[in-house]
């Protein structure tokens, strides 16, 4: 745990109790239990899932590196616990496009009880969602209490979500194929127009040529996300989400209560525009270093604030 284990352990502590606290009080951004939509919701109408939330909600995803959350060890090169295979910060509103900011694992940060600097990624095998919120928080610059929510997500449950949508529609402007004796991975995608089931969008998103090539890896999360988005919006898709929703649920780690994760997923589909994607500006890489820089000269702070 580092020179100063009892300094993390208070850290990690503090953070866990500044995420409680947050998340008890943001119980007052929802309509009460009994105003949720009863019997089936109307395959035409997003609010007919469950009342919107009453403010704008910041969600910070963690795609991890395991295949399920107990796996005892990852699907990496170099085997060992989990890592943050990709992070993410969503804010849903009603009325209003989702708003997603793709966070680059190899950003360079400073981990409490480590030497030097640390790939991003790290924090979450170091110190579970309470440090890598607290981490993304300080970089972001977000208020006291966000993000308001965290899932983690592992890639059974990536695959779950898009079969239970019926498959995702991309468009790969190249094959993809590769072989990996290590981490037990392949890939062998055609390029064009096609429908991906879930083994085979968890190929594509996994897929990197090299230690350099995260964001390639950035770029077909967000074919991905289109995709879902699209499919999410099908006529026949809204009447089979709660129950989709509750298998996801027992695939990943989260905070939201059922209620709320239906919420929001009414909020996402309470207007027709597509999800709005960023990513952190990174300053240019320096010869063949793996972790990066953010860009300098980008104010602060890098996540919208409003309501």
């Amino acid at each position: 745990m580092g020179k100063y284990p009892g300094r993390t352990l208070l850290r990690l502590a503090a953070t866990l109790g500044g995420l409680w606290l947050a998340s008890t009080a943001l119980g007052l951004l929802w309509p009460e239990p009994d105003q949720v939509a009863k019997g089936d919701p109307s395959v035409d109408k997003a609010t007919s899932l469950a009342p919107l939330p009453k403010q704008p909600i910041i969600i910070l995803l963690v795609g991890i590196d395991s295949d399920q959350l107990n796996d005892l060890t990852n699907q990496a090169a170099p085997m060992g616990s989990a890592n943050a295979d990709s992070l993410m910060l969503v804010k849903v509103a009603a009325k209003q496009p989702v708003e997603v900011l793709q966070l680059p694992i190899e950003l360079a940060v400073t981990l409490p009880g480590s030497n030097g600097m640390q790939p991003l990624a790290s924090s979450y095998g170091r110190g579970g969602i309470a440090l890598t919120a607290d981490v993304i928080a300080e970089i972001l610059g977000l208020t006291k209490g966000q993000p308001h929510r965290f899932v983690v997500i592992p890639r059974k449950a990536l695959r779950v979500l898009v079969d239970g949508l019926g498959d995702v529609e991309v468009n790969l402007n190249t094959p993809f194929k590769h072989k990996d004796n290590a981490q037990n991975y392949s890939v062998d995608l055609q390029a064009g127009r096609q429908r991906l089931n879930g083994s085979e969008v968890e190929q594509l998103v996994r897929y990197r040529a090299g230690p350099e090539e995260e964001s390639g890896r950035r770029q077909r999360q967000q074919w991905i996300l289109n995709g879902l988005s699209r499919q999410l919006r099908q006529p026949n898709t809204l009447a089979k989400l709660p129950k989709l929703l509750k298998e996801f649920s027992k695939e990943v780690q989260t905070d939201l209560t059922p209620r709320e994760l239906l919420s929001l997923t009414a909020a996402a589909l309470s207007n027709n525009q597509f999800p709005i994607l960023s990513e952190l500006p990174l300053a240019p890489r320096a010869g063949e270093q793996t972790l990066r820089q953010l860009k300098a000269s980008h104010p602060m702070p890098l996540w919208p604030q409003g309501n």
